[in-house]
């Protein structure tokens, strides 16, 4: 039986409701991405049209729909997010509304990016956060990964970043053994602080096993799927599909990780996507192992 079976035959997944809708995020880079990198989940890149650009009138009408659920903070992702040229305005949009994060590999931050940027939020009454996708805190870790000369690239924005009075947060997945985790974090401290980032901060993620992740290194085994009897006692709202969730130019979807499954789509208005939606998808597991994947929860690098 193949990885894809095991995911559609998981008959006795869990359902979980949205209990809130905290967050909205948009993927307003669509999988268009100016990265090949090898472990991206949903196949991002300059080819990769499945999902296109979201326009500042389409992001603009789910802003206004988010209101009266009470959506408390905002994300953008993509793709790259800033690869959309209406991303700043988009921002400034969001920010009217509350606290916004944007999710970038970096590489599009200039100095005149980043003074926008913090223009945009100083005129906000919300905050700004800043999210750069790293792979390793040398440029050979890195760019096996992310490609040749992306390393040196994102650490320009980052430094553009911080130089305008921004604590981006560095969002790198576990490629590594738990063992090796004290001297990673060691490595990105002083890799950041030398750039001038004297306060960093770092996000470690689990691998996400399916879209090129899967070939790289290997996909899901034929245990790696949530039971209704792990649910018992858990705390559900650890999950994002149960605080959240994210619009698309092809209608909602229940999370940003299954935008490529069918029946993750949900509806094509908010409202219809207030429904259950049952965990029947193995990287529904590594959600649940970590809990918090794609919130900003993080902590300084002190």
């Amino acid at each position: 039986m193949s990885l894809v079976q095991i995911t559609r035959t998981n008959s006795r997944a869990p359902f979980v409701p949205l209990h809130s809708l905290d967050a909205l995020w948009f993927q307003v880079g669509g999988t268009v991405c100016n990265l090949w990198c090898t472990h991206c989940f949903i196949s991002c890149s300059p080819k990769n049209h499945t999902f296109e650009f979201m326009s500042r009138a389409q992001v603009r009408k789910h802003l206004e729909e988010s209101v009266q659920y009470g959506v408390k903070e905002y994300y953008f992702t993509g793709g790259e997010p800033f690869m959309n040229r209406d991303m700043l305005d988009i921002l400034a949009d969001a920010l009217e509304l509350g606290p916004a994060s944007v999710l970038s590999n970096g590489i599009l931050i200039s100095p005149r990016v980043a003074k926008r940027l913090r223009q945009i939020e100083n005129e906000s009454l919300y905050s700004l956060e800043l999210r750069i996708s790293l792979d390793g805190f040398t440029e050979f870790t890195n760019d096996a990964i992310r490609g040749e000369g992306s390393f040196r690239k994102a650490l320009v924005g980052v430094k553009n970043l911080v130089e305008e009075g921004f604590l981006p947060i560095i969002t790198c997945m576990q490629s590594w053994e738990d063992g090796d985790n004290e001297a990673v974090l060691e490595g990105f401290k002083g890799m950041l602080r030398g750039i001038g980032y004297t306060r960093p901060r770092l996000k470690i993620i689990p691998p996400l096993r399916i879209g090129r992740e899967e070939r790289r290194y290997r996909g899901y085994t034929e245990a790696e799927f949530i039971t209704p009897e792990m649910m018992e006692g858990y705390d559900d709202r650890q999950l994002l599909c149960t605080t959240s969730r994210i619009v698309t130019g092809r209608g909602i979807y229940v999370c940003p990780i299954l935008i490529e499954k069918p029946d993750a789509k949900l509806g094509d208005t908010l409202e219809e996507s207030f429904v259950p939606y049952a965990l029947r998808h193995q990287a529904c597991y590594s959600c649940y192992l970590a809990g918090a994947i794609c919130s900003n929860f993080t902590g300084l690098m002190d």
